[in-house]
């Protein structure tokens, strides 16, 4: 016990010493670093845990690993997949797809917002049927983007912007109309157009609320992506869950479903990268 204290409290006078903080500051910097540390522990320990206890379900029949798998099974359906040359290509088209659909999703919802801050009128008319599309489920309109689009990648890049783009018209917008009021009132007095307090107020006022939506819309495009897969697609990892499913391959389609689980904490990561990366910079 002494020796962790001693330990400890050299680490507080490194930090004071070497950031030119208090100790109250350098002890502080340190319980945040243990405390990020213990939480990383504890996800790959629930993690690892997980994964020993699906094994040992799966080993001892207390699950039926034909429905089930185990995490054996699927490393060697991962391999399998691997050496035939069609994983790599069917994870590829799914991000491509993935991210394609996000980008304009984001352009768009962009544009939209903006047009409904410009014109209070157009929002006032326009709003409540923006509610009504984002409340539509969006697996009922897939039929009809196969009539009118046929079976291909542009039905699966429309099928992805359809679950994410109502939503994130309305959040952008709502964001917008948050901006604090007195600000855009100065700008007027300063003689201001409506465009300088768009630029100068409420897009910079805006940006958390923006990288916030960000966050929820790359997954609701993946989501969107893997809905339009499973009706319309030949390649991507939504087909390879459907075909799975046909031909009783389930360990191709808990792989399948692991691959997409792990494309969306990246995806999501990256996100909350540039947010960290903005708010340093503040």
């Amino acid at each position: 016990m002494d020796e962790r204290k001693t330990r400890g409290h050299s680490e507080k006078m490194t930090l004071a010493a070497a950031g030119g903080v208090t100790p109250r500051q350098a002890a502080f910097l340190l319980a945040s670093k243990k405390r990020r540390r213990m939480v990383t522990f504890m996800r790959i320990f629930l993690l690892i845990l997980f994964l020993a206890v699906w094994e040992l379900c799966s080993d001892l029949d207390v699950i039926d690993a034909f429905f089930f798998s185990s995490p054996s099974r699927v490393a060697v359906n991962f391999i399998t997949l691997l050496r035939e040359n069609s994983l790599l290509t069917h994870i590829g088209i799914t991000l491509y797809e993935t991210l394609l659909s996000f980008l304009l999703v984001f352009l768009i919802s962009m544009i939209c917002a903006t047009v409904l801050w410009y014109s209070t009128r157009l929002s006032e008319i326009v709003e409540p049927y923006l509610v009504v599309l984002n409340s539509l489920p969006k697996s009922a309109l897939a039929p009809l983007l196969i009539v009118w689009l046929g079976t291909g990648m542009n039905t699966i890049i429309v099928a992805g912007m359809s679950v994410a783009l109502f939503g994130a018209i309305i959040s952008l917008y709502t964001g917008f109309r948050q901006v604090d009021e007195e600000k855009i009132r100065l700008i007027y007095t300063l003689g201001g157009s409506r465009k300088d307090s768009l630029f100068k107020v409420v897009l910079p006022g805006s940006i958390p609320i923006i990288l916030s939506t960000m966050k929820v819309n790359i997954g609701l495009a993946l989501v969107g992506v893997v809905i339009g897969e499973f009706l319309a697609a030949r390649r991507g990892l939504g087909y390879l869950i459907i075909y799975g499913s046909q031909v009783f391959k389930l360990d191709m389609v808990i792989t399948s479903i692991l691959i997409l689980c792990v494309i969306a904490m990246g995806l999501y990561q990256v996100i909350q990268g540039v947010e960290k990366f903005y708010k340093k910079r503040l």
